[in-house]
């Protein structure tokens, strides 16, 4: 064999490694960013009322099923009115606090608010997630976030913590918190305070999520198509460049 086609040869491997640890790492890099716990709609306008938040929880491992979700809800910046939605095979326990500052309203004084929120005796298959919704009668309006801390626990035993904020100019932290933004009135999401405005404008985000991610998954299969097709396309080269040498 000739010391070109030997060099042609270990250019190829070369190609066909990179472009495989290429792939590797785009789908590692996308698997992890389509993991996280999250909160639908991402935003509502300050002081919405009569509306929903749904948690959705996906499954990460390979080998145990989601058995417990439990859902830190903030205290300084209380939600009014917090009711949660049946889930067929699951069972929900509420924690409430008392608030260290009353919170005024029409019907007078608030002093306690739900803290936390617990799902059990259900389970979220690997490859599948769950949604958990809740309904509220109020959002705070001295606030531009909330953020709402989540615990996932396995059946194995392995508790992933949904607890790290973003901070600006930062990398997105490997487990962030679910994290609700509060606009201001007028803004391009929900203001309403009757709840069927509430209920549409909720809806809205969580399709253009959906759309966002089946637009990634196309662009990646795309990549992943095209790189496999490079190396389809070196291989056929080197046997086309051995036949000569062969005859």
């Amino acid at each position: 064999m000739s010391s070109t086609h030997t060099a042609i040869r270990r250019g190829l491997r070369r190609t066909a490694l990179v472009a495989t640890l290429a792939v590797a790492g785009v789908l590692t890099a996308t698997g992890s960013a389509f993991a996280h716990v999250t909160v639908h709609p991402d935003s509502y306008a300050k002081g919405a009322t009569d509306g929903s938040l749904t948690f959705r929880v996906p499954n990460e491992e390979d080998n145990a099923g989601t058995t417990q979700v439990q859902v830190y809800f903030p205290t300084d910046h209380p939600l009014l009115g917090v009711l949660v939605a049946p889930l067929p095979g699951w069972t929900a326990t509420v924690k409430t606090t008392k608030l260290k500052s009353p919170v005024k309203t029409d019907d007078g004084n608030i002093t306690e608010a739900v803290s936390q929120i617990t799902w059990t005796k259900g389970k979220i298959q690997p490859g599948e997630y769950q949604d958990f919704t809740v309904a509220f009668g109020q959002l705070p309006a001295d606030t531009g976030e909330l953020t709402f801390k989540t615990l996932q626990t396995y059946s194995d035993g392995k508790v992933v913590r949904w607890i790290e904020q973003s901070q600006p100019g930062a990398a997105e932290p490997a487990s962030p918190a679910p994290v609700l933004q509060l606009t201001t009135a007028g803004a391009s999401n929900p203001t309403s305070t009757a709840s069927p405005k509430a209920s549409a404008a909720a809806a809205r985000p969580a399709t253009a999520s959906t759309s966002d991610s089946t637009a990634r998954g196309l662009g990646i299969g795309g990549l992943v198509v095209g790189v496999l097709g490079l190396i389809a396309a070196a291989f056929a080269l080197n046997r086309g460049r051995r036949q000569p040498t062969d005859l």
